[in-house]
């Protein structure tokens, strides 16, 4: 009886002691998976993230990294069909994956295209690549107010993004030169905003907008039965004209306008300036305001570097001072509306970085803002009816949404 009652009690303080020491015991963490905004098995590799730089080649990007002349050359021709090389873009963040075992080996490079798409070069057997988009959710917003400085200004002190300004710009090109619109003049602009992981990211696309320019409301609704990313007013007319309202996209001033008589700051005297000076950051891409056939393209004298496009019978425009001409541009090119021709610079006779927009209406100069636009074909009849029930609920919403 003395042994069992012993041999119990050793075994209850047996217990007490492991019981205590597993209260003792350091708790570890458990390790959570590296994150990653590819959705790529990487715990074991490291990661580099890099910005592309100008004039950087995807053989400066891979080399330090232990990628052979030849794979790169493969993974070149691999991409043709996919996303080809050349659409890299300086500034664009590109990440690389690679496992460390005394030499690295490349196991992922990603592009990012923009915050939602991006494109995927896994590396780890044979090449392949995909295009992929991160979980993103679309909502509708309305942003409203007044003209006081410019559109996108506006829109910034209004706390909306500076790109409504310039997308919404963009589709009333042919309408409304939106380097003209006035204080007072009103805007209401229904477009979508893209949330990645609850956080508002990019601007889609722009649905409806209403602009109020010198006491006329200009209505533009997007209506894609038809053809893809097409505009209409509100009869079902088309937004785009024969001639764009300017040869740069809205990140302009004009700095001078078309006069018979002004004075010139580089000859110092008055002489007429039949053109229209669109006043831009160096280097700003130039494209033609009307599909048409290169004239000429090269470099004279005042002009500096020019390209001038004959469009039809009547039409002919001509473009100044460009810092470089764009590739292609020669006499005979085909070249369509809203194509780069060109970069905006100062040669010639320029006292800064501007292009001299000059226009043409059978065979004299004129001003390009008094001439009438011919807009392009109006919707076809069978989808009127249904363009109709699209814009009443984009006025609708125009209205009830505004923020």
């Amino acid at each position: 009886m003395q042994i069992k009652i012993t041999s119990i009690l050793l075994l209850l303080i047996i217990a007490v002691v492991l019981s205590s020491c597993q209260k003792n015991e350091p708790i570890v963490p458990k390790v959570e998976p590296k994150p990653n905004p590819f959705n790529l098995a990487i715990d074991d590799l490291i990661e580099v993230r890099d910005t592309i730089q100008a004039d950087e080649t995807v053989s400066d990007i891979l080399a330090p990294h232990g990628v052979s002349p030849q794979m790169i050359h493969d993974i070149e021709l691999k991409a043709l069909k996919v996303f080809p090389l050349s659409k890299f873009r300086a500034g664009k963040e590109l990440y690389i994956y690679a496992k460390w075992d005394s030499v690295e080996t490349l196991k992922y490079m990603v592009y990012v295209v923009n915050e939602i798409d991006h494109v995927i070069f896994d590396l780890r057997d044979s090449i392949k690549i995909t295009e992929e988009q991160k979980p993103f959710t679309v909502k509708e917003v309305v942003a409203s107010g007044e003209i006081k400085e410019n559109l996108s200004q506006d829109l910034i002190a209004l706390g909306f993004d500076e790109n409504i300004g310039y997308n919404t710009a963009d589709v009333f090109e042919s309408q409304i030169d939106f380097g003209a619109l006035q204080p007072n003049d009103k805007f209401d602009i229904l477009y979508e905003q893209i949330y990645v992981e609850g956080r508002p990211t990019m601007i889609g696309k722009i649905l409806a907008a209403k602009i109020n320019h010198r006491k006329k409301d200009n209505f533009a609704f997007l209506y894609e039965k038809e053809k893809a990313n097409s505009y209409y007013d509100s009869n079902g007319g088309g937004m785009l004209g024969m001639f764009l309202t300017a040869p740069i996209k809205f990140r302009y001033r004009i700095s001078s306008k078309y006069s018979k008589n002004r004075y010139h700051p580089v000859l110092h005297r008055s002489k007429a300036h039949l053109g229209t000076d669109f006043a831009a950051a160096y280097g700003t891409p130039i494209q033609a305001t009307a599909h048409g056939v290169v004239l000429e393209a090269g470099y004279r004298g005042g002009n500096g570097n020019y390209v001038k496009i004959k469009h039809s019978t009547n039409y002919t425009t001509q473009y100044l001072h460009m810092s470089r001409i764009a590739k292609g541009m020669r006499r005979g090119a085909k070249v369509s509306q809203g194509q780069v021709i060109g970069f905006v610079g100062s040669t010639g006779l320029a006292t800064g970085p501007h292009v001299c927009y000059r226009f043409w209406k059978n065979g004299k100069q004129v001003d390009p803002f008094r001439e009438k636009n011919q807009a392009t074909a109006s919707l076809s009849k069978k989808h009127k009816a249904d363009f109709n029930v699209v814009r009443n609920t984009y006025l609708q919403k125009l209205e009830s949404q505004k923020s």
